[in-house]
């Protein structure tokens, strides 16, 4: 059990300074690891059922075996953490465009670092996730990657997005060049903290195979009130 409350990095970023805090929650005396933009919160180790249910309903989506994951947006880890629960993965590439969260995991600052840092089948990539997807995920060669399933968990919404210009990839030609980066029988899985989106939901059937928005309901522990958040899954045949 940690200290009452513990700031363990603070750094400057180009969306502002971006702060790894550690709380003891004294309702349930356990340590909770939260991320915050200024004094705004971003994510908390309290609630992670919505982070944790992108992997697990996008991966049971998919028959394909030998799994290339990709994740966007690395936060505290649990999007990451749970895809490499499934035995399939043999790799697993995850974008962050903040340097000082990768570096709380390369320095095991986050709860789930060091399993992730030590994974032989996980590497962390600087890089804003949406210009890779506009360029088609290119390796080091040039040549554009595929995979098995791309997981996604940046943005609030398709809708409440942290920067205008990622509101291009929610759109048909986004959604079509996603397509193109995804394997015959991957999965693409979104996490939303919106109700389903019906608008969404037409752009992802008209590029995808298969599209569904699965609303996945969690006890919030401080309140007692349950939460939702909208988890959408798209597969190519």
């Amino acid at each position: 059990m940690s200290r009452l409350f513990e700031e363990l990095d603070r750094q400057a970023t180009a969306i502002g300074e971006i702060s790894l805090r550690r709380r003891l929650e004294p309702t349930l005396q356990i340590d909770v690891f939260e991320v915050k933009i200024g004094e705004d919160g971003l994510m908390s180790s309290l609630i992670t059922d919505g982070e944790e249910a992108v992997s697990t309903l996008g991966l049971a989506a998919t028959s394909n075996d030998d799994l290339d994951v990709l994740v966007g947006g690395l936060g505290l880890g649990y999007t990451a953490h749970t895809a490499l629960l499934d035995t399939r993965v043999r790799s697993l590439r995850v974008v962050d465009a903040l340097a000082p969260v990768i570096d709380w995991h390369n320095r095991h600052l986050a709860p789930l670092s060091e399993s992730l840092d030590t994974d032989d089948r996980c590497e962390f990539v600087l890089g804003d996730f949406f210009d890779l997807a506009a360029r088609g995920f290119p390796l080091d060669d040039g040549a554009p990657a595929t995979f098995d399933a791309v997981l996604l968990d940046i943005d609030h919404s398709p809708r409440h997005l942290l920067d205008p210009k990622n509101a291009a990839f929610y759109e048909p030609a986004g959604t079509e060049l996603l397509v193109q980066s995804i394997r015959p029988g991957g999965v693409y899985s979104l996490w939303s903290n919106d109700p389903p989106d019906d608008e969404y939901l037409a752009v992802l059937t008209s590029a995808f195979d298969t599209a569904v928005a699965e609303v996945v309901t969690f006890p919030n522990v401080l309140t007692g009130i349950d939460t939702s958040s909208t988890i959408y899954v798209a597969t190519r045949a």
